[in-house]
């Protein structure tokens, strides 16, 4: 086989789920979705060691194990795990990750037995997590009977509202990353209570050094998707990431000490025993009403993947069977003393603009991920990559979900009744749902309601397609849409 027709059958297979395409065509596929969610996923480790004022060495351990159960996961749900008629895993090309929404539930209740000890508190974060995740598992099981409460409406609407969500946090990630945030909101309050001037206090959320690396990163990407062939532009998004990060190092914003205090090698051990584990009913129920937006999540995520590489919705199976995945990858990270894992959103998106399927791509990051586990050094050289930098790649990469979720609606139609359900779903869900403080003075089982805008939207999505079923014009437009779509 000459070198031209391997290349041409490589450049085939990266766009189909199944088949091997070679290593040096799937490895840097693999790898940008790595360099895509690895501050993501490492993240929400490093805020509840933050809030729990854990030592170091729990810091490095908990930050291997997210990494390893993220590959680990991951793997499942490229290859799916059979158990009698279920599936867990979607069978899809899906990146798990360390979810951000269970921060600030991990928070709240950490805090609350955190005079009890560092460590106590951690358990009862790790023990109501790994209960909670029963809810998921439900929702898996019984997913496909109840498939048609989640009709494309909902799904979209979900979509868009994640889509709205990660924007947020990528223009936080492009300013400089929400650490920096908060450092300038702590040093103007420092300031204002001295009697000096707020305005002379220099601010590093928003300043040109993270500006400038933000849009270096977006126009590399940008301008290789636009005019790359072959494969600048398939890894549009890695050399961007590597351009901005070697310009990062060029002018100082690159600290590698923590990558010289590092070991070589450390296996992911977890410091707490599952028996370790404490299980609060108050603390149980958070976590799971926060399950169900995961689970909701994932349903979105899986969808916007085959919608974006295989126009078409997800199957019964694979959405089921990505959902048990989270449940299983859940328990499985709280085991190891990481926070609940979820499909990651930035590798859909990335997915929907690369539209490169191929599984064993992704697995090729999978391995990276688990990997780099046991080499702290490694963990350490993707962990210090600043804010701004993964902030100029995925601001565009989030915007995707926005657009799959458009797309979706699309298809069911802007008949009369879906354009009402639209519009009492985003009116309520987006509108009182981004303000809670809003409606505080409803009864607490309705205010509850509005406390996540990801959860408002699909409930609302959900009652208004009951409250308001499909007449036949629906149906008829809908199928109509499909095929100007296909």
């Amino acid at each position: 086989m000459s070198d031209n027709t391997k290349k041409l059958s490589d450049q085939e297979l990266i766009y189909q789920l199944e088949g091997r395409p070679s290593f040096k065509v799937a490895f840097p596929l693999g790898f940008q979705h790595v360099l895509a969610m690895f501050t993501g996923n490492l993240a929400p480790v490093l805020i509840l060691v933050g809030v729990l004022g854990l030592d170091n060495e729990t810091r490095l351990r908990m930050i291997q194990c997210a990494m390893f159960v993220s590959g680990l996961t991951t793997f499942v749900q490229l290859y799916p795990i059979k158990i009698g008629k279920f599936q867990i895993g979607a069978g899809l090309p899906i990146v798990m990750g360390t979810s951000f929404a269970f921060v600030p539930t991990a928070r709240t209740i950490g805090l609350q037995y955190l005079e009890q000890g560092p460590l106590v508190a951690l358990a009862v974060v790790l023990g109501a997590a790994a209960v909670g995740s029963l809810v998921e598992v439900v929702m898996g099981i019984f997913y496909k009977p109840l498939k048609k409460l989640f009709p494309p409406l909902v799904v979209g609407s979900v979509l868009i509202t994640i889509g709205i969500h990660l924007l947020d946090v990528g223009v936080d990630y492009f300013a400089g990353g929400a650490a920096l945030k908060a450092a300038d909101a702590k040093a103007i309050a420092e300031a204002t209570a001295k009697g000096l001037d707020a305005s002379t206090v220099h601010l590093k959320y928003g300043s040109i050094e993270n500006i400038a690396l933000g849009f270096l990163v977006f126009f590399v990407i940008i301008f290789l998707q636009r005019f790359g062939k072959g494969m600048w532009k398939i890894s549009a998004i890695l050399i961007g990431l590597i351009v901005g990060y070697i310009a990062a190092a060029l002018t100082g914003q690159i600290s590698f000490q923590p990558v010289f205090d590092a070991p070589l090698f450390a296996a992911p051990i977890p410091i707490l025993a599952p028996w370790d584990l404490k299980f609060p009913l108050e603390a149980v129920i958070s976590f799971a009403t926060i399950y169900i937006v995961s689970g909701l999540e994932t349903i979105g995520n899986s969808n916007g993947i085959t919608i974006a590489g295989f126009n078409r919705e997800a199957t019964g199976e694979e959405t089921s069977g990505a959902i048990l995945a989270d449940a299983l990858g859940s328990t499985t990270a709280v085991l190891f003393n990481a926070l609940p894992n979820t499909a990651f959103g930035q590798n859909a998106g990335i997915v929907a603009m690369t539209k490169v399927v191929n599984k064993w791509c992704i697995a090729m990051g999978a391995f990276v991920l688990a990997g780099a586990a046991f080499l702290p050094k490694i963990g350490m050289l993707f962990n210090i990559m600043p804010s701004s930098v993964l902030g100029g790649a995925v601001i565009t990469v989030f915007a995707m979900i926005l657009i799959n979720g458009i797309k979706m609606i699309a298809k069911a139609g802007f008949s009369d009744r879906n354009i009402i359900i639209l519009g009492v779903t985003f009116g309520l869900g987006l509108g009182l749902g981004a303000h809670p403080a809003a409606v505080q003075g409803l009864p607490p089982a309705l205010a509850f309601l509005f406390k996540d805008t990801v959860a408002c939207v699909c409930i609302i999505s959900i009652l208004c397609n009951i409250i308001f079923p499909p007449d036949a014009h629906d149906r008829e437009l809908a199928e109509e849409m499909v095929r100007k779509g296909e």
